[in-house]
């Protein structure tokens, strides 16, 4: 008879669920995409259930990542996926050398010149392709399409009939607007894939975000399926208590009936209530009849709380002062913490931050994900513990760290975090500082109302504008929206006089995020905003483009061209609304006049372009192009010999190749001058190839080898071109000149 106390980790009545996720697996095996969601009460065993799944897909070649979203955690960009795709290349950076070089090799592929746009969501990524030249900066929703067509091309590789992927994302009912969006690719795209979901189906209502992205895959034809879990019956609780205790099932039964009328078979509830009679030697181990034996009247007495949370602070309060207050603080950085981070937060050394650890890894409220933890819990100086790696825990579950922080009195909450996000700002090197900007902001935000000295708030407004920008570039609008917002929030009303560089950055990006998420009364405010503060006409320019996207975005093109053509004064280029043929002579008669001297194979020689204003205008000319082209033709060539007359005087732009493909254009179907035009559509290719200009590559490519070419090469020329075009549109989110 044993006299340990041990509860068996296995599963009791949850057969039948975890055969449908197997089945659903080799559903997958064979090419298909689906999402297998497991619904059910806290504590009930969603995780346990998928979890036991792991090691047979494993042993089926089938790749297993895991992430999870976190209740205090909410604001950052794809937690759960970034936790997975980490995961994910781990396990490849443990396979051989050949086997890490053809995954390298597949990834660059697929992903081409746009490494960095993954990198800066997956910064573990780096370890396998190396590092990437830097991300194209694409405006408007160009970014959103190069994100929505680039990731799933990623997860694609990943994905065969040799290598199923699945990927756990827990706690979905905490998910951002990002992931959701993001699922929704993935569910669309991609083939030998199974998403397996885990949520609490009463803490959502029909209007939930999760819940109406479920509705939206459902209604594309997507293959959703729902498990939902019950509390464990009296059966499959009578024989968890009976495992427990080595005992009949008979036996069992008086303590499993007041197990079940505390905890109503809730099987982390009920898991931690046996633990805690026994740690309150209500169960005990009698030697001399070699049984377990139970105080059941005392247990019947016991006042004991239905609630969770309440149940386990009660637990916490158990252990000693200085494990408490260690666990705390790991419950704000959150459901999964490391060491070093704790000592940053604690302030104490390595060696007493793992002691006071202890007692709660002991009661396995917390437990070590680190392979070589006994290492250095058994470990009893500093120098061994620096010597090791940096050791990461997870608490047992999401009620242990809801438990956890509310030990932290409710007029405390704020100055902990704001203390916790001063500490890891302080402690953070300047080169790491944007890995760990939504951790540390996340603390600092919370704190805002305790922070009243100008220069701190100045200073958090800085990096709420840093994370604000990190979350736009991951394509993850929502939580930019807020950090650009709480950094406009905490600017001075004197901002414009002494924060202007600040002031302006907050205001332009606010306006840019507002109109990518439709919010175009918001979008208005912020522009109109610099439009009343700014110094110089410069200053307004990339609001103006924000401002002609959003009229484009709602068809209202005539305010597109009354906005583009004030702008347009304002920087000393008059462009008449209805230009008469004499315009359109006298324009091609300056720009004729100031290639006079030059050959037009040399101009790809020519500077870049540097002045301020000179690149204003192309941008401007660039933004209004496709409305010009649909809506007033009449205006198609005077922009088109503005753009090619100011790349000829003030140097080469990174628009230039465009706006020479286009004027050759012009010369060989509207002047028939098609030997100069010709020369112009090859100036737009070398220009493109020196440069390697990625954000016009599709649309200068499409117009050379579409409208130019023909005139003097064979048209079977131009197909290799053209396919590169639809490529580039499709990496460069130019979706426009690729279709």
């Amino acid at each position: 008879m044993c006299d340990r106390f041990i509860i068996p980790e296995k599963l009791y009545g949850r057969e039948t669920e975890v055969n449908q996720l197997l089945t659903a697996f080799e559903r997958v095996s064979t090419g298909s995409t689906e999402m297998m969601l497991v619904a059910g009460f806290s504590g009930i065993g969603k995780t346990a259930v998928v979890n036991e799944v792991h090691k047979p897909i494993v042993r089926q070649r089938g790749y297993f990542i895991k992430g999870k979203y976190d209740q205090f955690q909410r604001n950052i960009p794809f937690s759960a996926f970034v936790q997975a795709f980490r995961d994910l290349m781990g396990q490849l950076l443990s396979e051989s050398d050949a086997q890490l070089q053809s995954w390298k090799t597949q990834i660059l592929a697929a992903i081409g010149d746009n490494g960095q746009v993954l990198i800066d969501v997956i910064p573990e990524l780096e370890n396998i392709i190396g590092s990437q030249p830097p991300a194209t900066e694409l405006s408007g929703s160009a970014a959103q399409n190069r994100f929505n067509l680039l990731l799933p091309k990623f997860v694609q590789i990943f994905t065969s009939i040799e290598h199923p992927l699945v990927i756990f994302l827990d706690d979905l009912q905490w998910a951002d607007s990002a992931s959701l969006n993001l699922l929704k690719l993935l569910m669309a795209e991609t083939g030998h894939l199974l998403i397996l979901g885990a949520y609490r189906d009463n803490e959502v209502s029909s209007a939930h975000p999760f819940i109406l992205t479920v509705d939206e895959l459902v209604k594309t034809g997507a293959t959703v399926k729902t498990i939902t879990l019950s509390p464990l019956s009296r059966v499959d609780l009578n024989q968890l208590v009976a495992d427990t205790l080595n005992c009949k099932l008979s036996q069992a039964q008086p303590l499993t009936e007041l197990v079940y009328k505390k905890t109503q078979g809730n099987p982390f509830f009920a898991t931690q209530f046996l633990k805690v009679l026994h740690d309150d030697k209500l169960i005990s181990f009698n030697w001399e009849i070699q049984h377990w034996q139970c105080d059941l009247a005392q247990v019947e007495a016991l006042a004991i709380t239905d609630d969770v949370v309440e149940f386990m602070a009660l637990q916490l309060h158990k252990l000693p002062t200085q494990t408490q207050e260690m666990l705390k603080l790991a419950a704000c950085i959150g459901a999964q913490f490391d060491l070093n981070t704790l000592v940053i937060v604690s302030e104490k050394s390595a060696v007493s931050t793992a002691t006071a650890l202890w007692k709660a890894l002991q009661k396995g409220l917390v437990i070590p994900t680190t392979k070589i933890y006994k290492f250095f819990t058994q470990s009893d100086n500093e120098e061994a513990l620096n010597a090791s790696a940096n050791p990461t825990y997870q608490f047992l579950h999401d009620r242990v760290q809801q438990a956890a922080y509310s030990l932290i009195p409710d007029d405390q909450k704020q100055i902990t975090h704001l203390q916790i996000g001063q500490l890891l700002l302080q402690n953070v090197e300047d080169k790491n500082l944007e890995d760990n900007i939504f951790e540390i902001v996340n603390h600092l935000n919370l704190g805002i109302p305790l922070i009243d000295q100008p220069l701190e708030k100045a200073e958090l407004a800085s990096l709420n504008l840093m994370a604000g920008q990190k979350a736009k570039n991951a394509i993850a609008y929502e939580p930019a929206f807020s950090y650009f917002k709480i950094g406009l929030g905490l600017l001075t009303p004197e901002c414009w006089q002494v924060q202007y560089d600040l002031a302006l950055t907050l205001h332009e990006r606010a306006g840019e995020v507002a109109y990518l998420l439709g919010h175009f009364e918001s979008m208005q405010q912020f522009i109109q905003a610099v439009f009343s503060n700014t110094h110089h006409s410069l200053d307004r320019v990339t609001s103006y483009q924000t401002q002609i996207q959003a009229y484009a975005a709602q068809g209202r093109n005539e305010e597109v061209m009354q906005t583009a053509l004030s702008v347009l004064q304002t920087l000393g280029v008059e462009l008449p609304n209805q230009p008469s043929p004499q315009d359109i002579q006298h324009k091609l008669e300056q720009v004729a006049l100031h290639l006079a001297e030059k050959r037009i194979e040399d101009l790809v020689n020519l500077d870049k372009m540097t002045d301020p204003e000179s690149l204003a205008i192309m941008q401007i000319l660039f933004a209004i192009i496709p409305v010009v082209f649909n809506s007033f033709p009449q205006l198609v060539p005077l922009v088109i010999l503005t753009k090619v007359e100011l790349s000829i005087r003030f140097g080469n732009a990174a628009l230039s190749p465009f706006a020479y493909a286009l004027y050759g254009a012009i010369l060989c179907g509207k002047i028939g001058d098609i030997d100069t035009g010709y020369q112009f559509g090859q100036l737009a290719m070398s220009l493109l190839l020196r440069w390697n200009i990625r954000e016009v590559k599709s649309s200068t490519l499409f117009i050379v080898n579409y409208v130019i070419k023909h005139w003097k090469q064979p048209i079977k020329k131009t197909f290799s071109f053209l396919q590169e075009a639809y490529s580039a549109g499709l990496e460069c989110g130019d979706l426009e000149h690729a279709a």
